[in-house]
């Protein structure tokens, strides 16, 4: 595998993803804060050759200016943003390409969490970078974007593999599984699930990242096709898939 990728943990509950190239090169995603990145760059002897933004939000980009400037690095990020982050040197649109480190990274607008959101899709790898659009057993919260476009997003990235590793920036998994387990209180997959979620943090360890496959087992907004979930919202089973998205991020919302 020429990539692995390590997590720094910052702030209250995020995590910033470093892609790491066998010879050393990396990339950084999405950096809240410089100093743990510069310091864990340091301690692991990597040279950092760029920064991959997902969305405009300060806890996603206060780190960047201070890594662009001392690293002299290019700042790839989505193009709709490039207002709200001047630091991005080089901005995206929906199928735009990258290659770095070896590997190919495919870009997908997902407006929802913000108007402005991307993803990077490294297929080769199995690999997904996809920022506050999708967490374990969960999804961002509506910002900017509608209900219709955080579905539609979504419905983009379930056609990954199940097999597909998923990086999302935030360890939100044990609070997400206790509201899917009030939506969808029968699935034993799910039951099963946060049992290993709380042994995990119990130690203080990430429930991140997670597996597009399981998502789709556990994860009440992949699952809004769920008859039980579109009771315990009071829906009847009629109700449209994308009815029922609308109304489940709401309930999350008040949970």
């Amino acid at each position: 595998m020429p990539i692995k990728v390590e997590l720094i943990p910052v702030l209250e509950d995020n995590y910033i993803p470093i892609i790491i190239a066998e010879n050393g090169n990396c990339l950084i995603v999405d950096p809240a804060l410089a100093k743990p990145v510069d310091d864990f760059v340091n301690q692991n002897g990597l040279k950092p050759i760029g920064i991959l933004n997902t969305h405009h939000h300060w806890d996603h980009t206060d780190g960047i200016e201070g890594l662009k400037s001392k690293y002299k690095i290019e700042v790839f990020g989505p193009k709709y943003d490039l207002y709200r982050v001047p630091s991005i040197t080089n901005p995206l649109v929906n199928g735009d390409k990258l290659d770095l480190l070896n590997c190919t990274f495919e870009i997908l607008e997902v407006p929802g969490h913000t108007l402005g959101h991307i993803v990077y899709y490294v297929k080769s790898e199995n690999l997904a970078f996809v920022g506050d659009t999708l967490f374990a057993m969960g999804c961002g919260r509506l910002f900017e974007g509608s209900p219709e476009q955080m579905y539609k997003s979504l419905n983009q990235l379930v056609l990954w593999p199940d097999s597909t590793t998923i990086y999302c920036a935030h360890e939100y998994t044990e609070s997400n599984g206790q509201f899917a387990l009030s939506m969808e209180p029968d699935n034993t997959d799910l039951q099963l699930r946060m049992k290993q979620v709380e042994q995990i943090r119990s130690k203080g360890r990430p429930t991140i990242p997670t597996q597009m496959g399981v998502e789709k087992r556990t994860n009440p907004f992949l699952r809004v096709h769920s008859t039980e979930i579109k009771r315990n919202l009071g829906l009847s089973p009629e109700t449209s898939n994308e009815a029922t998205f609308t109304a489940l991020r709401h309930a999350k919302d008040q949970f």
